[in-house]
């Protein structure tokens, strides 16, 4: 065990933060990424992974509510439910702002905010003040969304510990801590789409996230499911290599 404790610690270290020179903590994020993504995929795999199974739903649902917002809806709640699953609910008088395409982009948030954001995690953490940064943000606002928006009691539990986490992490770790820790939520970030690895393929009568895109945008749901899929791997590996690589 203090080997690898040692591994870590020399791999996180600030010195080789800095100088990029030592690739073990990327080897690391790697590893993790494809171990959670194939363990979504099995019933007994989301129960292990539970709290990260309902972080992904937190970033996918928080995603929609927050584009509905921009586009003028308001976001009345958001609900996790215990079997991994949650909804976000908005109403808006009229139309969005942007009509269609505003639709569009409200269902394609869920899938692409969070490789977005996720790629925004892993840049942060070039620097250990910024990753601290957005590590309290980040645990402030998942605090702040449960006092809003969450409403049901798995979401509001889970939720609030993973905040006070994140929060705690952010105001008293180290720093080498601080910065592995946003680089695995940026990772994590950046895979929530595919915890069911199907999910942006799917129809579902139409009321999928890519069936809403196709309707508005003609070409079919598989379509946009290939290009989430791409532009989601694209923001994890382009990330980590400025990460990593990049002076």
């Amino acid at each position: 065990m203090s080997q690898l404790w040692n591994i870590f610690n020399n791999s996180y270290s600030i010195e080789n933060l800095i100088s990029s020179n030592d690739r073990t903590g990327l080897v690391l994020l790697v590893g993790i990424a494809i171990v959670t993504g194939i363990m979504w995929q099995s019933p007994s795999g989301k129960i292990i992974l539970y709290p990260l199974t309902l972080l992904s739903t937190w970033y996918h649902e928080m995603a929609h509510g927050l584009m509905a917002v921009l586009l003028g809806a308001n976001f009345k709640k958001l609900e996790i439910f215990a079997n991994g699953n949650g909804l976000a609910r908005y109403e808006y008088r009229g139309s969005l702002f942007l009509r269609q395409i505003g639709n569009v982009l409200v269902s394609a948030a869920g899938p692409m905010g969070p490789p977005i954001i996720g790629a925004g995690f892993i840049l942060a953490s070039r620097s250990w003040q910024t990753s601290q940064q957005v590590l309290i943000i980040l645990g402030s606002f998942m605090l702040i969304s449960v006092l809003i928006w969450v409403r049901t009691g798995i979401g509001i539990l889970l939720i609030s510990l993973l905040g006070l986490v994140i929060l705690g992490i952010g105001l008293e770790a180290s720093p080498e801590i601080k910065v592995f820790s946003i680089q695995f939520l940026g990772v994590q970030a950046c895979i929530s789409t595919f915890r069911d690895f199907d999910y942006v393929f799917r129809y579902y009568n139409g009321n999928s996230d890519t069936a809403q895109i196709a309707k508005v945008l003609i070409l079919p749901h598989w379509f946009w499911g290939i290009l989430i899929t791409v532009a989601s791997l694209f923001l994890l590996i382009q990330s980590l290599r400025i990460a990593y690589f990049s002076n």
